[in-house]
């Protein structure tokens, strides 16, 4: 038996349900058992909770960002280990699509089991995934750092260096820069010798901002203009303004989504002024691996707002609706 959050019904109407005895569920080939130590709640969950996804499955446990050690392995498995500590991607990957030939998993279009909307995910004591789900965390990291490193600094990482190309003495400006993506933005950035500037709604983050590397804090992004790349982590609030800030021949990743509303886009801007919209996604396992030897060769700062008990995901998820906070919330399953 195990302890489980359910989102039974869509919306904000029913809480999410805690379940203290839930079953395990059984392995099969290629899968494995990982006992959780900690899972963080990401803006995403929030969305996957709204209904935003047709074809999400209920009900459901929410979370893509876990970690914990692998407990067993069902048949076929090769690379992983029991004893093995691990953390999630976001989904699977077939390896055996174009974009897994070349390397870019994320992008795979045959991957199925994408945590919190079409596979139980990490508000659990256990989370049973695919091998390629999962990539390999140190041992000594502590457990509310591993969990979010993926969805936080691999998001990032990818958005920056991967997809935006970002080089040193560009401006960079990241939008909701104080939450997950932005804070993890913030300092892979200033590692690339990136002149950051940093947008939040409130000046209030401006100290804790410019001690993450960010080189101007700001409320309004037409003070920071012209840049050469934005990362947007927020969406159809911000996206607009951060593309008028960029200057001629710059590159925009959009990684947030926060609200349903759709942008109208002047493609008369985009064409005349050369620029770039790029869609962020999860990082690869190649890219997990840059940036843990980033953090290894000296440490990121992982903001984090507080942890809490598994037992309370639905406080924290509304905590992170209500919006203003610093880093993540973590939620901590109980030990038998």
């Amino acid at each position: 038996m195990s302890q489980r959050v359910r989102l039974v019904q869509a919306g904000w109407d029913a809480p999410l349900e805690y379940e203290p005895d839930a079953p395990s569920a059984p392995l099969e080939a290629g899968q494995v058992r990982v006992a959780v130590e900690a899972c963080g709640v990401c803006h995403r969950d929030l969305l996957d909770r709204e209904g935003r996804f047709p074809f999400m499955r209920l009900p459901i446990t929410p979370g893509h960002e876990a970690t914990g050690r692998v407990v067993e392995l069902g048949p076929a498995v090769t690379g992983l280990a029991v004893g093995a500590r691990v953390a999630t991607m976001h989904r699977d990957a077939c390896g055996e699509c174009v974009a897994c030939a070349r390397g870019d998993t994320t992008l795979c279009v045959g991957a199925a089991w994408v945590f919190g909307l079409l596979a139980d995910g990490g508000y659990a004591s256990e989370v049973v995934a695919p091998a390629s789900a999962l990539y390999a965390v140190p041992d000594a990291m502590p457990a509310a750092q591993a969990a979010v490193l993926h969805c936080t600094f691999g998001t990032a990482y990818r958005d920056l260096v991967t997809l935006a190309r970002v080089h040193a003495g560009e401006r960079v400006l990241v939008t909701g820069a104080n939450g997950g993506v932005g804070t993890a933005a913030v300092q892979i950035a200033a590692r690339l010798g990136a002149h950051v500037v940093a947008l939040v709604r409130n000046r209030e983050h401006e100290a804790f901002l410019r001690a993450l590397g960010a080189n101007e804090v700001t409320t309004d992004a037409k003070s920071a203009s012209p840049v050469d790349v934005a990362v947007d982590t927020v969406g159809a609030p911000t996206f607009l303004a951060a593309l008028h800030a960029l200057q001629i021949g710059g590159r925009i990743v959009t990684v947030g989504n926060v609200t349903r509303e759709k942008v109208a886009l002047n493609l008369g801007l985009v064409i005349t002024r050369g620029l770039t919209i790029l869609g962020g996604s999860g990082a690869t396992h190649d890219e997990m691996r840059a940036v843990l030897a980033l953090h290894a060769e000296r440490p990121f700062d992982f903001p984090l707002a507080r942890a809490m008990p598994l037992e309370r995901a639905d406080e924290a998820q509304r905590l992170v609706r209500a919006g203003g906070l610093r880093g993540r919330i973590v939620l901590e399953p109980r030990r038998p």
